[in-house]
């Protein structure tokens, strides 16, 4: 059953741009709704973790230097079908192939620099948010 929640984090090339207010707008204007929001910098080892999924792709210690390169903004957003809503307004993961009006097709430098990160499935999205924010933070 599809949960009314996601959770994104705005990726430290965005934050450096100073893109972080416009895709915050942009997000509202989709008519998310903001549930938590921090600003955090992760340590080698809490990228390690989050991206533990893909500890064996060759990519991994590449995207895990670059998420720890600057401060990152995480979010937990809710809507009616949120996770897949919000997989269409930030566009395709390669920013040369995301739709024109996306946030990546605006605010992305590169596919590795994509700004902003989606969860891909509702449970995906729980284990995500709960990975930077408690419960009472999200209440």
């Amino acid at each position: 059953m599809p949960t009314n929640r996601t959770f994104t984090m705005i990726k430290p090339d965005a934050v450096a741009d100073g893109f972080t207010g416009p895709i915050i707008q942009q997000i509202e204007a989709a008519g998310f709704k903001i549930i938590a929001l921090k600003k955090v910098q992760l340590s080698s080892e809490e990228a390690g973790k989050f991206y533990a999924v893909h500890a064996e792709r060759p990519f991994f210690q590449s995207l895990c230097d670059y998420m720890c390169s600057g401060a990152i903004i995480p979010l937990v957003l809710e809507k009616e079908n949120a996770v897949e809503d919000f997989r269409q307004l930030i566009g395709a993961t390669n920013p040369a192939q995301a739709a024109e009006g996306t946030i990546r097709k605006q605010f992305a430098r590169s596919l590795e620099s994509n700004a902003i990160h989606g969860s891909d499935s509702d449970e995906n999205a729980a284990i995500e948010g709960a990975f930077f924010f408690t419960e009472k933070e999200l209440a």
